[in-house]
């Protein structure tokens, strides 16, 4: 694969998980409530304020992803949230059709968004105008 290749499939992740985090995010907003989310976190085991980061991170992480700021670091800062989700879906079984839904979903996801801090941004990142290596092989 050429840099050129590896530029633009870094480019179609990022873009991807950054749909993928802000909706989730916008998700516990609108639909959920933030109420309704710390209500669900409290359910599961989890305190009922890491609803409030868990959500503002999912919509500023997607929102960074998105425009390809400090993918990288943005995107593994994001592998924990996906973990705690495996964690909470693992009872349900591997397959995220199962009722209350499997891991698989959230597993790949959290594959794929370390995947993407090791890429980097790509093309098109606004990070790269800024100094940040749009991927961790070096130029030939």
């Amino acid at each position: 694969m050429t840099h050129r290749n590896t530029d633009y499939a870094a480019l179609i992740l990022r873009l991807a998980l950054g749909l993928m985090f802000l909706a989730h995010g916008i998700l516990k907003v609108t639909v959920f409530t933030l109420p309704g989310t710390v209500g669900f976190f409290e359910s599961v085991g989890f305190p009922g304020w890491m609803a409030y980061l868990v959500t503002y991170a999912e919509i500023g992480g997607g929102l960074l992803l998105i425009t390809g700021l400090a993918t990288r670091w943005v995107a593994l800062a994001l592998v924990p949230i996906l973990l705690g989700a495996v964690s909470v879906h693992w009872g349900a079984g591997w397959v995220f059709s199962n009722p209350n839904g499997g891991w698989e979903y959230p597993a790949f996801l959290a594959v794929a968004t370390l995947v993407q801090s090791l890429l980097g941004g790509g093309a098109f990142a606004l990070g790269s105008a800024f100094g940040e290596r749009s991927r961790s092989v070096a130029h030939a």
